[in-house]
């Protein structure tokens, strides 16, 4: 077993570590879709070390967004988008826009990916077709549905300034499902479902950049998500304020008392030497 020396340096970098990751946090009260560092420790013969870093995946508040076309999802789960290199990834922040030719996009230029429907509310792949029942049936089972997600376009037809040439207006729904309107609001077709995504184990998703995830190992592979989704809304961090002042004064305190430590070793150590020469 080593001494308390190697103990306290060990605890002071366990320290420095968790410093920096509730320092981060505060920093990003406001950020929107910004995740919460969360700080494992582990311990053994040489005291304490920080074991991993990982993401609280759970919900932050919701904020008014800057369109209607922007999303917040209430419950648990990711939106899926597919990025510039075509690799699917997961996100909470839903701050999506249509672009000039219609296509719904993250603000990083990922396209946000869905599910076509028919005029009966199936969700299509080709022949093959998933009614509201089976879905549901899907989602309490906990399992993922097998068929490819697809982009979401709202092409514009420029003779008329329509949607897809006939609607007249678009609608997000509680359920996910985006509907074209027509004939004064009368008309309300579901075009395309969000595909929502969740996992069984989400604090071992790989952040690859600001509010963007992978799935590892580790995280298990993608299921139904249980969310609500709410149009013009966006979700804020979801940083505990109130917790992690109090991490912050913790890991500073425990800091010092690993210096002080530190500092008592060298003197000693410093008076044995002069008492041996």
């Amino acid at each position: 077993m080593n001494d308390a020396y190697v103990n306290a340096m060990n605890t002071q970098k366990a320290s420095l570590s968790w410093l920096n990751a509730t320092t981060e946090n505060l920093a990003n009260i406001y950020t929107p879709g910004y995740r919460e560092n969360k700080v494992n420790f582990k311990t053994f013969l040489d005291s304490v070390s920080c074991e991993a870093f990982l993401k609280n995946p759970d919900q932050g508040k919701a904020i008014p967004g800057t369109s209607n076309e922007n999303v917040y999802l209430e419950g648990s789960g990711f939106f899926v988008v597919r990025n510039e290199e075509g690799r699917i990834a997961y996100t909470r922040l839903g701050e999506f826009k249509f672009d000039d030719s219609g296509v719904y996009k993250a603000a990083d230029g990922s396209t946000v990916q869905g599910y076509i429907m028919n005029e009966k509310g199936e969700i299509m792949s080709g022949s093959k077709k998933i009614n509201s029942e089976e879905y549901n049936k899907i989602l309490s089972e906990g399992g993922s549905i097998n068929i490819p997600t697809t982009e979401i376009k709202l092409w514009i037809d420029p003779d008329n300034g329509k949607y897809l040439g006939k609607y007249d207006e678009f609608e997000f729904k509680g359920d996910g499902i985006l509907y074209g309107k027509a004939n004064d609001g009368k008309e309300s077709t579901p075009l395309y479902k969000l595909a929502i995504m969740n996992f069984h184990n989400p604090r071992e998703l790989f952040q690859y950049k600001d509010g963007m995830f992978v799935e590892t190992e580790a995280s298990g592979r993608p299921v139904i998500g249980r969310g609500e989704v709410r149009s013009g809304l966006i979700e804020l961090s979801n940083v505990d304020f109130k917790a992690n002042i109090t991490y912050y004064q913790e890991a500073k305190l425990q800091m010092d008392l690993a210096k002080n430590i530190i500092s008592s070793y060298k003197e000693l150590l410093q008076n044995a030497i002069q008492l041996m020469s």
